[in-house]
């Protein structure tokens, strides 16, 4: 990852405001080719202090434009799991445009629980990709897949419904934590027609996208409290 200057982050920073509100993208690396090697002391630690300080002019100029950058939490990018975001975060000062796009495809390829993830990090999330993925070990091969195409891995991409995520878990999650954002269709499956799983896939969406109760639903009357009323239940008057 190069230096950007300044005309490239402020034409970003245009392109994202045409846009919306919110720019995608992934980190990239300095640390993640190290990650399965026994690092000297202090190199990962080096690594991230210098993706914190090519990154905190380019969060700084989003910030000015009032635009979210939302980092792709992927396999083989150094931000690509919660531990390793917050290491990054910490070294941004927790700037608050420092923000997530949450996949949860690459997390089965990972083995990492996805729910739970919504819980820890709904407050940074503003984006989803919605993508399904399936991880199926044998004694032969597992999360690595053993240098084998898509179709013979032990972890791959489906197309949305034919995968292991929990789409309407992960809907109710997001519902519960005001998720305000779009829910967006990424789709890349080694077996299904791209057509039929664009289709299908619009309709799935459809379908676990939840329109939010005005009340909740043992509210039969939308009575207020009647504190007399209760007292006197409660044998207190």
């Amino acid at each position: 990852m190069g230096r950007p200057d300044d005309d490239e982050r402020r034409q970003g920073v245009a392109e994202s405001r045409a846009q919306g509100a919110r720019h995608l993208l992934r980190c990239a690396g300095l640390a993640i080719p190290l990650s399965l090697a026994s690092a000297p002391a202090g190199l990962v630690e080096e690594a991230f202090d210098e993706l914190a300080r090519r990154w905190t002019p380019i969060l700084n100029a989003f910030d000015e434009a009032g635009v979210d950058v939302c980092y792709e939490i992927h396999p083989g990018e150094d931000l690509h799991d919660g531990i390793s975001y917050e290491m990054f975060l910490e070294r941004v000062n927790n700037h608050p445009r420092a923000n997530l796009l949450y996949d949860p495809s690459h997390f089965v390829l990972q083995q990492l629980d996805y729910l739970d993830y919504i819980d820890i990090y709904h407050e940074r999330i503003r984006a989803f990709h919605v993508k399904d993925a399936e991880f199926n070990p044998t004694g032969r091969q597992g999360v690595y897949g053993g240098f084998q195409s898509w179709v013979n891995r032990a972890g791959r991409f489906r197309s949305i419904g034919d995968g292991q995520v929990d789409f309407p878990a992960i809907f109710s999650k997001l519902t519960a934590h005001d998720f305000d954002g779009w829910a967006v269709l990424e789709w890349e499956c080694a077996l299904k027609h791209p057509e039929d799983g664009a289709r299908e896939g619009a309709e799935l969406i459809q379908s676990y996208i939840i329109r939010v109760t005005e009340k909740a639903f043992d509210d039969f009357a939308g009575a207020g409290t009647d504190q007399a009323a209760n007292r006197k239940m409660l044998g207190l008057s």
